[in-house]
């Protein structure tokens, strides 16, 4: 977590500590990563990925509260909440094996 306060704005301010959660989130990111580069350890992987993807739909959802009433940022955030569903699927499909 080289600069936290980088995402900090992303957290939803009803889950507490913006930090906390950011700290957490990279260590799960970094232990997701390890699990899917190992063969033996992947399909754990896959399934920590969706768990972590589906974790971060709330983030997804705070930045329509907070992103600036732009065309530009409103896009981006909508684009960005429906790509999740892909990720997921593709997380669950190392999840499963294929």
């Amino acid at each position: 977590m080289v600069r936290p306060r980088t995402y900090e704005w992303l957290v939803p301010p009803e889950l507490g500590s913006a930090r906390a959660w950011v700290a957490a989130t990279g260590v799960a990111e970094i232990g997701t990563a390890a699990l899917l580069s190992a063969p033996a350890t992947r399909r754990a992987g896959g399934w920590a990925a969706a768990g972590l993807l589906l974790a971060f739909v709330p983030a997804h959802l705070h930045t329509f509260r907070v992103i600036p009433k732009r065309p530009l940022p409103l896009a981006v955030a909508a684009v960005r909440l429906p790509l999740q569903v892909p990720l997921v699927t593709a997380a669950l499909r190392v999840a499963r094996g294929r």
